[in-house]
């Protein structure tokens, strides 16, 4: 009897921060990146080789807003197991404590960074951003999106 080998799941990991400011979430309306331009999301970005998730997202916070963020200060609020044309593992973080002003540091590639509060999305948000925030809202530490 031929035993079958199992293959093993690869997955893009992503990290996203969600800043508040009262009752508001900061969202980016996102152009030029060939993904989801035109709509808002979160801070956000590819974690990339060598790197965990948490570094990923202080990188992050850096490149897209010019804020620097201690690891200790980031915690995980969310994970989304995702099914998009790839297999996602989204990594959601809060931060209640960083350095610097907010600022639109990639122009090219964000048209506005706006606080928005939270019973008052813009309807343009990104669809499985606004299911993870939904799931923080309520409490859900987990969630998965795209499978049949």
């Amino acid at each position: 009897m031929k035993v079958e080998e199992k293959k093993r799941v690869g997955a893009a990991v992503s990290a996203y921060l969600v800043l508040r400011r009262g009752d508001e979430v900061l969202l980016l309306l996102r152009q030029n990146t060939g993904y989801m331009d035109g709509h808002y999301g979160l801070i956000s970005g590819h974690v990339e080789q060598g790197e965990s998730a948490t570094d990923g997202m202080i990188r992050e916070a850096y490149e897209e807003a010019g804020i620097q963020i201690h690891p200790e200060h980031l915690k995980v609020t969310h994970i989304m197991h995702r099914q998009s044309e790839r297999l996602n593992i989204d990594v959601f973080f809060e931060c209640e404590k960083w350095e610097g002003e907010v600022r639109n540091c990639e122009p090219e590639k964000c048209a506005a960074l706006k606080y928005f509060p939270q019973d008052s999305f813009p309807d343009n948000l990104i669809d499985y951003v606004q299911d993870a925030l939904k799931s923080i809202e309520n409490g859900s530490f987990y969630s998965e999106k795209g499978w049949k």
